[in-house]
């Protein structure tokens, strides 16, 4: 864990995180909180993961995404070498929708 962003400040900003309980309620939070430019990068970065995750390729994600070879580079490096939160939440969301297809 990155000791730089452990500050009280985010320790109170994922709390509130934490209180959100529907997609709608993200959506007021987070466009209030962030300029749809941020929010915008934050979601390509999450679907760059994700595309990774699946095994595509860099122009494949690139074409689809719209994103750079370097964040698609950045965000590769955070999955093999990171903290492993994007395997975690990848995990619960396979689980959420296997039990969603039951």
């Amino acid at each position: 864990m990155n000791k730089k962003i452990r500050t009280n400040a985010v320790d109170q900003l994922f709390e509130a995180v934490l209180q959100l309980r529907t997609k709608e309620e993200c959506y007021s939070f987070f466009e209030d909180l962030c300029t749809v430019n941020e929010l915008l990068s934050l979601s390509q970065r999450f679907e760059v993961a994700a595309m990774l995750n699946s095994h595509r390729t860099y122009l494949e994600i690139a074409e689809k995404t719209g994103a750079s070879t370097a964040t698609i580079s950045r965000v590769n490096r955070s999955l093999n070498y990171g903290n492993d939160g994007y395997a975690l939440v990848f995990g619960r969301m396979e689980t959420e929708k296997g039990k969603a297809d039951e």
